[in-house]
């Protein structure tokens, strides 16, 4: 299997980069949001991630990795909601705003421009790779 890549959002005052990196790995739960719910599902231990601060500076802060594939979330009131284990990689150099994104013209398709209120994405390898480099 190849690894596949995500962009996920966090408010900083409900989970943050620097709680992410003390925890070790994180269940990533209370994702509330259907298309959101099909990426979730679609994560495989081994997936490379993106953590973006959706909250100040608005960026790209850090990478992480699928640490266990979707389970049934138990912060949930219904069935059918998932989540992911996390384990936190390392922190971009520089922090990849969202201005920074936008202006890429390679990644203006991306569903962080797209569709902003998505909590939970796929992104391609190049536009991966891209805002990596750009963190750099």
């Amino acid at each position: 299997m190849t690894t596949q890549y995500w962009l996920v959002k966090s408010e900083p005052e409900a989970y943050s980069w620097e709680s992410f990196v003390k925890d070790g790995r994180t269940d990533w739960t209370g994702v509330r949001n259907y298309a959101a719910r099909i990426h979730l599902n679609g994560m495989r231990k081994g997936d490379s991630v993106l953590f973006y601060a959706s909250g100040g500076p608005k960026a790209v802060i850090g990478t992480a990795e699928v640490s266990k594939s979707a389970f049934p979330d138990t912060t949930a009131d219904e069935p059918g909601w998932v989540a992911v284990e996390l384990k936190a990689g390392k922190a971009l150099p520089n922090p990849v705003t969202l201005a920074q994104i936008k202006a890429e013209k390679a990644l203006s398709q991306i569903m962080l421009v797209r569709q902003g209120r998505l909590s939970v994405m796929p992104l391609a390898k190049a536009e991966y790779d891209l805002i990596v480099k750009l963190g750099k």
